[in-house]
C-alpha cells in the first residue's frame, strides 16, 4: 500500500493512485470475501490505512485533500473491484457533508475538521429517498425533551457500517414540534445497539443493519439542523444532500458495472486463449468469440460508456453546485437535481443490463456478485418520478435548454 501523506503538487493523482492500489487489492479475494459475508472490520482498516476516509476536501478547500468530482471517481474505481466498498465509502463521503448541507456554517467548519483530524468513518442515514438501506424502514426515529436537549428513541436501518461508524447521523422527528432534524450520534453510547443484517442477497459486505437508539441523550450541539424533506422549507443547499447521495450511489452502480464488464472480458479472453492453445494454435492471437459474443461486448461498453458521460455532466453540476455554498438559488439547484435525475436513470440501465448480460456472456462462477451488487443498489430501475422529473425541468424549467442538455 502507498504511503498515505499527500502529494501536495497533485493531491487528486495521488488519492486516485492510492485507490488504484487499494482496488487492486480488494479485488484479489473479492469473491471469497463475498461468500464469507462477515462484517467489514478487514475491509474498513484497508480503507483507513489507505488514508481515504479523511481524503475529501470541504469545497474550496485548495490542496487540503480532494475534491468531490475525484471522489466519486475514487469511489467508482473502489466500487469496480468491490461493490460492498465503494457503497461503504461513497455513503461516508456524502455524510461526511452533512454539517455543511444542515447546520451554521461556522458550526460545519469546526464539526469537519475535527471529523477529519481524528478520521471519522460515517453511517447514518437522513430520512430522503435513497438514503437508506433498500427495503428498509422509512419511519424516522423520535426526539423527546428532556432538560437542555433531547433523548432519542426508536430505530433505523442503514445501508452501510452499522458496527464500524465513529459516527452516525441520522433525522429525528421532535415530539414537541413535529420538525424532522438531523442529529449526530457516537454509536459508542450504551443506549445505542446494532442488529446486523445477515446473508443479504447482494452487497453482503457493506455493514448493513438496524441501529436502536434506547433514550440517547442528544445535546443542542448534536443538532446540525431541519432534514432536507420539504425543498420548499430549507435552503437550496441543503437540499443538495438527498442529491449528492444518489449522484454518489449512481457512482457506486457504474463502477460495479464497469468491474463486472472488465472481469467478463478477461474471463473471455482466458477461455479463448485455453481453447487456441488446446487445439494446437498460438494463443497470442485475437480473442475467438463469434459475432454475436462482439455485438453484446459491444452494447455493453457503449452503455457503459454513455452512462459514464451522463454521469459525469452531473458529477460537474454537483461540484459547481457544492462551491457556490449557501449562496446557490432555486434555479442552479433544480438544474442539478434534473443531471442527477438523467444519471441515475441512465446509469442504473446500464448496470442492471450489464449486471444481467455478463453472466451469459462468460458464466464463469463468481460473475454473479456484480449483478446481485447491482440490484441490491439500484433495486429494478429507475422510478417513474425520477424520470418525470427529467420530463417537468425539460419542459418546464424556462427558456432554452442549457448546454449541459445538449
Amino acid at each position: 500500500m502507498s504511503d498515505t501523506a499527500t502529494d501536495a503538487a497533485a493531491p487528486e493523482a495521488f488519492w486516485k493512485r492510492v485507490a488504484h492500489e487499494l482496488a487492486d487489492d480488494l479485488a484479489v479475494d473479492a469473491l471469497d470475501r463475498d461468500r464469507a459475508g462477515k462484517p467489514p472490520y478487514d475491509e474498513v482498516a484497508r480503507l483507513r490505512e489507505a488514508g481515504l476516509p479523511a481524503a475529501l476536501a470541504p469545497p474550496g478547500a485548495a490542496g487540503e485533500g480532494m475534491g468531490w468530482a475525484d471522489a466519486c471517481a475514487v469511489v467508482r474505481r473502489i466500487a469496480a473491484a468491490d461493490g460492498s466498498m465503494g457503497e461503504l465509502l461513497g455513503r461516508h463521503y456524502v455524510l461526511a457533508h452533512s454539517a455543511r448541507f444542515f447546520a451554521a456554517p461556522e458550526r460545519a467548519a469546526g464539526l469537519e475538521a475535527r471529523a477529519r483530524r481524528e478520521q471519522w468513518l460515517w453511517a447514518g442515514d437522513t430520512g430522503a429517498p435513497g438514503a437508506g438501506a433498500p427495503g428498509g424502514d422509512s419511519a424516522s426515529p423520535v426526539l423527546l425533551p428532556a432538560g437542555d436537549g433531547h433523548l432519542l428513541r426508536g430505530h433505523r436501518t442503514l445501508a452501510t457500517a452499522v458496527n464500524a461508524a465513529d459516527r452516525l447521523v441520522v433525522d429525528a422527528v421532535c415530539t414537541v414540534t413535529g420538525e424532522s432534524l438531523v442529529v449526530l450520534v457516537d454509536p459508542r453510547h450504551p443506549g445505542v445497539g446494532r442488529d446486523l443484517l445477515h446473508d443479504r442477497f447482494g452487497q453482503r459486505l457493506a455493514g448493513a443493519g438496524t441501529v436502536l437508539f434506547d433514550d440517547v441523550p442528544v445535546g443542542a450541539d448534536q443538532v446540525l439542523g431541519p432534514a432536507a424533506h420539504d425543498e420548499d422549507a430549507v435552503a437550496p443547499f441543503t437540499t443538495l444532500a438527498p442529491l449528492a447521495l444518489r449522484l454518489m450511489l449512481a457512482q457506486v452502480a457504474l463502477g460495479i458495472a464497469e468491474g463486472a464488464l472488465a472481469e467478463a472480458r478477461d474471463l473471455t479472453r482466458a477461455a479463448s486463449h485455453r481453447r487456441r492453445a488446446d487445439g494446437g494454435v498460438s494463443p497470442s492471437g485475437p480473442v475467438g468469440v463469434d459475432a454475436d459474443g462482439l455485438l453484446a461486448f459491444g452494447r455493453l461498453a457503449l452503455a457503459t460508456h454513455t452512462a459514464s458521460a451522463v454521469a459525469g455532466r452531473a458529477t460537474a453540476a454537483m461540484d459547481r453546485a457544492l462551491r457556490t455554498g449557501r449562496e446557490l438559488d432555486a434555479g442552479q439547484c433544480a438544474e442539478t437535481a434534473a443531471l442527477v435525475a438523467a444519471a441515475e436513470a441512465v446509469t442504473v440501465r446500464a448496470a442492471l443490463r450489464t449486471g444481467e448480460r455478463v453472466l451469459d456472456l462468460a458464466g464463469a462462477e463468481g460473475l454473479d456478485r456484480f449483478w446481485r451488487n447491482i440490484r441490491t443498489l439500484a433495486g429494478r430501475g429507475p422510478s417513474d418520478p425520477a424520470l418525470r422529473a427529467i420530463g417537468d425541468h425539460f419542459l418546464n424549467s424556462g427558456g432554452e435548454p442549457s448546454a449541459s442538455w445538449i
